[in-house]
């Protein structure tokens, strides 16, 4: 049950039918899946046109990420503004290798993000190591230290990648919202 598409104009008999739909809703299911199945489509649309992502840009990659917020690309169109505080952001953008010395502050930093999150790995180096795969020093993706969301590939990904891939995770933000799982953990 959802308040959108009828939220715009609903007639006398459509709100009875709705509200009676909410209120055994309510009782039968409790309260919490209640609001989540209400403010879902809300947060959604609010989440999925306003990304702030906390890049991590180590390399060349960090390059072409800039890039794609300048006037060419503007990323900025896309909701796509950059933080530098991890509890003032709800994406984890890393780009370039990760060595195994600030492998913990990139777990610190996403534990510091609140929920819900999303981690993105751009770049060869992100999601393998790159061209030091077998490197003692590096560590072989981002997805060994969290869980990551999207991956991004090129070395180093084109600016147009990094906004095709932002534009699928905006598809992934809508389905984590229509599961009707808001109140929960993730």
């Amino acid at each position: 049950m959802s308040l959108y598409p009828h939220a715009v104009a609903m007639s006398a008999d459509e709100f009875m039918s709705w509200s009676t739909t909410l209120i055994n809703d309510l009782l039968s299911s409790g309260v919490r899946r209640t609001i989540d199945n209400l403010t879902g489509p809300i947060w959604s649309w609010a989440m999925k046109n306003s990304m702030h992502p906390l890049h991590w840009g180590l390399a060349c990659c960090a390059l072409e990420m800039a890039q794609a917020s300048a006037p060419r690309f503007d990323a900025e169109r896309y909701g796509m503004i950059y933080r530098s505080s991890p509890r003032q952001t709800d994406i984890l953008l890393v780009n370039g290798w990760i060595s195994k010395k600030i492998r913990p502050d990139i777990r610190r930093l996403w534990e510091e993000m609140p929920g819900p999150k999303w981690a993105v790995a751009m770049g060869e180096c992100a999601i393998s190591g790159g061209p030091w795969y077998d490197s003692y020093n590096t560590v072989q993706g981002l997805d060994q230290i969290i869980p990551v969301d999207l991956y991004i590939p090129g070395c180093p990904a084109r600016p147009d990648a990094m906004i095709d891939g932002f534009m699928l995770l905006q598809k992934k933000i809508d389905s984590y919202f229509k599961r009707g799982v808001l109140l929960k953990d993730r």
